[in-house]
């Protein structure tokens, strides 16, 4: 594992007092910044509803080889403080050009794709998530609500933000029907494994 390697956390919670306090996403962002620490990996932080500068998130964004999203699924996506965090951190991204040069597309070269104008290429993005929805709600067309959506599927606005700028999507981790889930402890337990596996073994 490369030790040069900096990791950028998200932490895209928001709290509901007595409903939805963060605790369980909370353990997830700590459980993986407790495993960069261990194989002396920086880590670079943004909890947002804590507050954040949009200018110093794109140098974290630039400074960062891997930026994992943690957030719960609030009426299938994320809150919508990280879509508020997105749309001024991204577009101060496109304006200064330091994600970004427009869409790819030239009036010169007509082959140039949509979304091959991304300038982070060789970083990595992850979302880790929390659901109130069963594993076996998706990739089934035969469950009456997802008709056989992935969760992929969801979370397309989010991972095409990432690779509309250049990076590669990696694998999601999810913890899915929290209220009813007897194996929350062992989904905390098997989060490094999946770091691990997805982020640096080949």
């Amino acid at each position: 594992m490369d030790k040069t390697t900096k990791v950028l956390l998200i932490d895209a919670h928001l709290n509901y007092p007595n409903w939805s306090e963060g605790k369980l996403n909370s353990a997830f962002y700590q459980v993986a910044k407790d495993f960069f620490l261990s194989e002396s990996i920086q880590v670079l932080e943004t909890k947002v509803e804590n507050s954040y500068n949009p200018e110093e998130e794109i140098e974290k964004h630039l400074e960062a080889d891997i930026i994992i999203l943690q957030t719960p699924v609030n009426w299938f996506g994320a809150p919508w403080i990280y879509k508020k965090y997105v749309d001024e951190v991204f577009n101060i991204g496109l304006s200064s050009q330091k994600f970004l040069t427009g869409d790819g597309r030239t009036r010169t070269d007509p082959t140039k794709q949509y979304g091959s104008g991304g300038k982070l290429q060789g970083k990595k993005f992850m979302i880790c998530a929390t659901w109130n929805a069963p594993a076996e709600a998706f990739d089934n067309p035969d469950q009456q609500l997802l008709q056989g959506k992935s969760t992929s599927d969801l979370f397309l606005n989010i991972t095409s933000n990432y690779r509309f700028c250049g990076c590669e999507i990696m694998p999601a981790y999810h913890c899915f029907d929290i209220f009813k889930n007897e194996n929350i402890a062992k989904d905390l337990e098997n989060y490094p494994v999946h770091l691990k596996t997805v982020l640096f073994d080949k």
